[in-house]
């Protein structure tokens, strides 16, 4: 247990300085492509937080977390609410803030077992005490998936828009947002209705989130 807790918290001492190379996700998407037969594709460009648009921090923030700035990592109110939802049956509803998924892409597997979740909980509370709210916010734009084999908000902004992360607009910022649920699925640069709808919403939430400060 000493090890761990020594080598974790260094890692993550580490990753407020340096920027992680690869993610286990990464890695995991690559390694099935790759025993598939399947061209690998793996496309990454790390940018600095100053050289990504400020709308797409506010359409994330208004997408995903709303109360990103003023929690220590995870949003009670939003895991209340979702467990009553799920409660009612339906579709499954998550209340994962940016700082839980920033843990769970930098440090940990893609799998939904309660191990698992156990770890989240743990690295969410060493990146909140260790992080500032925009180094997470940095990695999280940087290592998140939006595309198949596309990661980080300049990959996305190059792919889709065909221009850098820092001029994106607010359309476009809140397109890429909608996606994020699935981004192998949908694309933010042919939205189906249904991803058009949420950018709309995505839009009016951001105008509530407002500019965002370190």
């Amino acid at each position: 247990m000493i090890l761990f807790f020594s080598s974790t918290l260094l890692l993550t001492l580490v990753y407020i300085f340096l920027n992680p190379p690869l993610t286990p996700l990464m890695v995991v998407r690559s390694s099935s492509q790759l025993f598939s037969s399947e061209k690998v594709q793996l496309s990454k460009t790390w940018i600095p937080i100053d050289s990504i648009s400020p709308y797409l921090v506010q359409a994330v923030i208004a997408s995903e977390d709303n109360h990103f700035q003023d929690h220590w990592g995870f949003d009670f109110e939003a895991i209340q609410k979702a467990s009553k939802l799920n409660q009612k049956g339906g579709k499954m509803r998550g209340a994962s803030t940016i700082s839980q998924q920033t843990a769970k892409n930098v440090f940990l597997w893609p799998d939904r077992s309660w191990v698992r979740k156990g770890f989240e909980v743990y690295f969410t509370g060493m990146i909140e005490l260790c992080w500032s709210k925009k180094r997470i916010m940095e990695v999280y734009l940087n290592v998140i998936e939006m595309g198949d084999g596309i990661y980080g908000a300049e990959m996305a902004a190059q792919t889709f828009f065909k221009k850098s992360a820092k001029k994106l607009n607010r359309n476009e910022a809140a397109l890429i947002a909608a996606v994020l649920p699935n981004p192998r699925k949908w694309h933010p640069n042919a939205p189906s209705p249904y991803i058009s709808h949420k950018q709309q919403r995505i839009l009016q939430a951001m105008n509530k989130v407002g500019k965002v400060s370190w």
